[in-house]
């Protein structure tokens, strides 16, 4: 790979025409689609005014005719001025350099079969992302495992909640964000809301929370909390000490519903054994949550004849997030609340398509239909759809951090194709992650933003985004939505599909193993999760375009028999164990991987911002999102900046035993004064995931974003 890496500005000379499969349809005048960012998944309408795209909300359920700013400007990506038209090649100066369709490809496949031809199969990599459809997520572990031979495949929905995912398997039998409609939460009477801030990360979803009374579990005093009835503000890394110590309370106060614990449960008392230990003084010792607001928080829930347990990144994105998680389904389940009619547990989803992303084999031990990859049945009803023998699939790879980080290195992958991710800005220690990067044989991107990943690239590959592609997502409800196009694409820009199908057969595959038309990978798609846990093979275009709303599982049923009407609400009469019952998981508090000290004395927490989305490589380039938040922020107690030095709207560096990022201050005396927070969507110096943590959740193999040690002083220039 040259060490020399310039940018060139993205060429936009007429290129080659795009593919049939990707362009044959015409325009739509209008087309009801979803917005492209968050997992609401928000129902919105296209249409052109004056030549000008324009966006409407429509009446969907998840948002009932509401968008959040990020959807009503969306359409200013379609024409943004930096947009990807043609192939990109480095040349020996270091530059990008616009190439045609046919170039581009065959460099790449010819630098992939000697790499893999040389080292090994694995010695090829795959990342791809939580927004790609389903048919591109679906294909893409495909090719990785067909086409390439490799087990080296994850995604960045590794990052977004695979904790959750790993807890709600153990506990349910099943993963699914929410096992219920979103609209079911507009009966509720309490929710309680862990590490959860949708007034800004998804509002259209505060429409159905205006009836509950909240319980929000945060460090900050976000716009979600302000809008709480209860909020609990514990010690950023000591969540699953606050969800014991609430289990305890709900035991000792006789809060639990025995009844349903007896029908319904197993394995409360190993769960109670760890939970006694925690009683309210002791939690508020090591959380710093006031007694009397756990005590009322447990209140609130038990009286509640309809309540929810909600969990979001803030539980998950910890070295025990996994454990965490769980000891909040515990609760809920010692309150009787999953798999009732008007109450329940579920994870709020990020990513727009993290729940389809994950499910349909982008996860490195995954396989289509929420398979586990060394399950042998599995393997071998996989392997029959995708006409290879069983032994030729590969095992489980590494996780996404854990890949990253090999990359370069002996043993480790030489090249890596990127998929709809900017693991740049968006990977912990990403200064580390960005020499790896640098460290391979062949870097591809596909996107169609010159996001920073992209920017360091031997090839990139333009492709096309939300309004000029059809395909189908799946929303935090487990909701399979259409995806409708508007308009093709630019010349000179290809599908994804269309990429993976001509690498593949440039490969050596026979072509009709990889379709390019989002309708032909569909088909296949249903055929190979048929019998699995996330079954979509009763789901189709054409039940989607008659508009029938359809969650998995909806299994495919026998000719003469009514199609399958989907299953909205999940473990109703059964959770999804052979026993038909929940497990609670004997779960105990440690500390966080990492704990401030004399060097650094300061927790650091990460999240979003209301005007942003994931790395900011698509809002940092649309203008209204930029203006209302250009730059990265440092939020932080006006008692600690003056320890500190550091005054409001001054530049503060940040920095901990991985890094140092800078930061325009911002002072909030709601903070607590032992914590600092910045947002992760900006990029050079402003990158929060320069100082982050690469401690693992053992089990779900999550990165500890959600603390770090830091210490914070002025920046200077010199520094």
């Amino acid at each position: 790979m040259s060490e020399s890496r310039s940018p060139a500005p993205p060429a936009r000379p007429a290129g080659p025409a795009a593919p049939s499969g990707v362009s044959s349809a015409p325009s739509a005048p209008s087309v009801a689609t979803h917005c492209p960012y968050c997992a609401l998944q928000c129902g919105t309408r296209l249409g052109r005014e004056d030549g000008t795209v324009v966006v409407r909300p429509s009446d969907f359920p998840v948002n009932r005719g509401g968008l959040c700013q990020k959807g009503w400007t969306a359409p200013a990506l379609l024409d943004t001025p930096v947009r990807l038209h043609n192939p990109l090649i480095r040349d020996p100066r270091g530059a990008l350099e616009p190439v045609g369709w046919h170039q581009a490809l065959d460099t790449v496949a010819d630098r992939l079969r000697r790499i893999r031809d040389a080292h090994g199969p694995d010695a090829v990599a795959v990342f791809g992302g939580g927004g790609l459809t389903n048919e591109k997520a679906y294909m893409l572990g495909k090719f990785a495992r067909v086409a390439l031979g490799t087990s080296r495949i994850d995604y960045n929905g590794r990052f977004c909640m695979s904790s959750a995912a790993a807890a709600g398997n153990a506990a349910f039998g099943i993963d699914r964000g929410l096992p219920f409609p979103v609209g079911d939460l507009d009966d509720a009477e309490v929710i309680l809301l862990a590490g959860a801030n949708p007034a800004e990360t998804m509002p259209p979803l505060m429409r159905h929370l205006t009836g509950a009374r909240l319980i929000v579990i945060d460090p900050r005093r976000t716009r979600t909390a302000e809008t709480a009835a209860l909020h609990l503000q514990p010690q950023p890394g000591t969540d699953l000490a606050l969800a014991l110590g609430l289990l305890h309370l709900a035991v000792a106060e006789g809060r639990m519903d025995e009844g349903y614990l007896h029908r319904r449960t197993v394995g409360f008392d190993a769960a109670w054994q760890r939970a006694v230990a925690w009683w309210p003084e002791r939690v508020e010792r090591v959380t710093g949550v006031p007694v009397a607001a756990q005590r009322e928080a447990v209140r609130m829930l038990g009286e509640a004849r309809r309540a929810y347990v909600l969990t979001g990144r803030g539980a998950e994105q910890h070295s025990k997030g996994t454990d965490t998680v769980a000891a909040f389904i515990n609760l809920a389940l010692a309150l009787g609340l999953p798999g009732r009619a008007g109450s329940g547990y579920g994870c709020l989803t990020g990513q727009g398509n993290g729940q389809g992303g994950r499910e349909l084999g982008q996860k490195a031990d995954q396989l289509p239909g929420y398979r586990s990859i060394a399950d042998p049945g599995a393997r071998a009803d996989v392997a029959a759809v995708w006409g290879v023998a069983p032994q030729e699939l590969p095992g489980p790879g590494p996780s996404a951090y854990e890949l990253l980080d090999s990359l370069g290195r002996p043993g480790g992958p030489r090249a890596l194709l990127v998929f709809g991710s900017n693991p740049v800005v968006s990977a912990p220690r990403a200064a580390r992650i960005t020499e790896r990067l640098a460290a391979l044989d062949l870097l591809v991107v596909a996107d169609f933003m010159p996001s920073e990943t992209a920017l360091l690239a031997d090839v990139v590959l333009p492709v096309t985004q939300w309004a000029e592609e059809e395909g189908t997502m799946t929303n935090l409800e487990g909701r399979v939505l259409r995806r409708r196009r508007l308009s093709g694409p630019p010349p000179g820009v290809r599908s994804d599909l269309d990429v993976l199908r001509g690498l593949a057969i440039r490969l050596g595959q026979p072509p009709e193993r990889f379709p390019a038309a989002p309708h032909q990978v569909f088909e296949e798609l249903r055929r190979t999760t048929r019998g699995g846990r996330a079954d979509y093979s009763g789901i189709s275009y054409e039940r989607l375009d008659a508009g029938e709303a359809l969650h998995w599982p909806c299994p495919a049923t026998p000719p003469g028999q009514p199609p399958h009407p989907g299953t909205p609400r999940l473990f109703l009469d059964r959770f999804a164990h052979p026993d038909g019952r929940a497990r609670f998981r004997a779960v105990d508090h440690r500390d966080a991987a990492e704990l401030p000290d004399d060097r650094f004395p300061l927790y650091a927490t990460t999240g979003r911002a209301l005007a942003h989305y994931q790395s900011g490589a698509q809002t940092r380039e649309v203008p209204e999102l930029l203006a209302a938040e250009p730059e990265s922020y440092l939020e932080v107690h006006p008692d600690t900046a003056e320890r500190a030095g550091l005054a409001d709207g001054e530049l503060a560096r940040i920095s901990s035993a991985r890094g140092t990022a800078v930061a325009r201050v911002r002072l909030v005396p709601t903070l607590r004064a032992d914590t600092v927070f910045l947002p992760f969507h900006f990029t050079a110096d402003g990158r929060a995931n320069l100082i982050t943590s690469t401690a693992l959740d053992p089990e779900s193999h999550m990165p500890e974003f959600k603390v770090c040690a830091v210490r914070i002083e002025p920046w200077t220039a010199t520094a």
